[in-house]
């Protein structure tokens, strides 16, 4: 029987593109340079830490349990596999909408509110 290594095993954590991809049953072949989605870009611990996430409805308790470590630990790898499947669009519209809140609960005026929009929108 032939051994399967999973790609992240085997590229470590040097960068890589998709040169080929085949139709499994098929007799199909692609060529050409494909860019993976961020979840497949993931380390295979990280994909699998995070699948267990989803399929526990995002139960930080279940986490700790699963995976016999604390919250924090539990909080602080949720942060840095976020950072690594940049969340842009997300990020965004939250401070979109804290400046919103603000400016409806009147802790800032119209005028700041456009300048903290300008300043966003020019950074994004």
């Amino acid at each position: 029987t032939s051994e399967w290594h999973k790609l992240t095993d085997l590229t470590g954590e040097k960068e890589y593109i998709i040169t080929s991809i085949k139709i499994k049953d098929d007799d199909i072949s692609i060529k050409g340079e494909f860019e993976l989605p961020p979840m497949a870009r993931l380390s295979y611990e990280d994909q699998v830490f995070v699948g267990e996430f989803i399929r526990s409805h995002g139960s930080i308790k279940h986490m700790e349990k699963a995976f016999g470590i604390s919250y924090p630990t539990v909080k602080n790898r949720l942060n840095r596999i976020a950072q690594h499947l940049q969340l842009v669009e997300i990020q965004t519209a939250s401070i979109r909408q804290e400046v919103l809140v603000k400016l409806e609960s009147g802790q800032i005026t119209a005028k700041e509110a456009l300048e903290r929009l300008k300043n966003e929108s020019s950074t994004s």
